[in-house]
């Protein structure tokens, strides 16, 4: 795609479009053949490779641990038994170390998170041209203007997804807070805390500041959760991209970076379990 008589920016801007499906103000349910046009078409519009790539993937992982738990045995274990084996005992250390709880779904959701993001993140070594490439000629096939063809292979990179797995973290915040400590309990850490006195009146005007201390508090949970994910990966997809445009450079440019990556990514998946974990041990433990 670098050799496509593109402009640099015309190139970067062109990598960073995901291929959106919505409806359109004048041309209806239509594909978006420009930035704009996704723009025009409002909240509902969907990415399509955000979609495909976090769905396939997420079926990646329930397949190959369901074959290794399948093929599991107690003579000598297969390389993909080891691996699926040095994940749970990792994740679940990593549970028992930080959730101060009792419950059967948070070993799973974490082990879930962290392979899941894994792999997504994964998919920022691919080499930026080749599925794009290989999008766009099947678009050709179907007379698509290859020019048109958007396709973001990195689900992470894309605010919409690490907004979305933040915001069911968020979900099950609420739920915790309230199977543990009841409706009242949830409203009372909303409004008694932080500040707080044995004089009711005094308490009574601390409600207001603590309501929207705390309400800030608990709102900037799935945020901070979705935004970091999203900026660290955005930012090393960028960097793949600009490495790509050096030309001769390339292969020994992506390569260094690739292998510095491998931490990133790993680095991201851990901090978004782990703060998972965090967040919903503080959602079960009582002040």
């Amino acid at each position: 795609m670098a050799g496509n008589n593109q402009t640099p920016t015309e190139y970067i801007q062109h990598h960073l479009q995901n291929l959106t499906f919505g409806n359109h103000p004048e041309n209806g349910w239509s594909m978006a053949h420009s930035a704009q046009e996704a723009s025009d078409m409002g909240f509902w519009a969907i990415h399509l490779d955000t979609l495909g790539w976090s769905i396939g993937l997420g079926v990646l992982f329930l397949w190959l641990f369901r074959k290794a738990g399948k093929a599991a045995t107690t003579g000598v274990p297969s390389g993909l038994q080891n691996f699926v084996e040095l994940m749970v005992e990792f994740v679940d250390n990593s549970v028992k170390d930080t959730f101060h709880g009792k419950s059967q779904l948070i070993a799973p959701l974490s082990l879930t998170i962290f392979c899941w993001v894994f792999l997504m993140n994964l998919m920022d070594l691919v080499p930026v041209d080749i599925l794009p490439m290989l999008a766009q000629k099947i678009g050709v096939m179907f007379g698509a203007d290859p020019a048109h063809v958007y396709f973001k292979v990195v689900p992470t990179t894309d605010i919409n997804a690490t907004l979305g797995m933040s915001l069911s973290v968020f979900g099950l915040i609420i739920f915790y807070t309230i199977r543990e400590k009841g409706f009242s309990g949830f409203i009372g850490e909303l409004t008694l805390h932080p500040f707080n006195s044995p004089n009711k009146l005094v308490q009574a005007l601390f409600v207001p500041v603590n309501f929207l201390l705390e309400t800030v508090t608990l709102l900037a949970k799935p945020v901070s959760l979705g935004l970091r994910l999203f900026g660290n990966m955005y930012a090393g997809e960028l960097i793949f991209i600009l490495v790509a445009m050096i030309g001769l450079w390339q292969l020994p440019l992506h390569f260094t970076w690739a292998v510095f990556h491998i931490l990133v990514i790993t680095l991201q998946a851990f901090i978004f379990m782990m703060l998972t974990i965090v967040y919903l041990s503080m959602a079960v433990e009582k002040h």
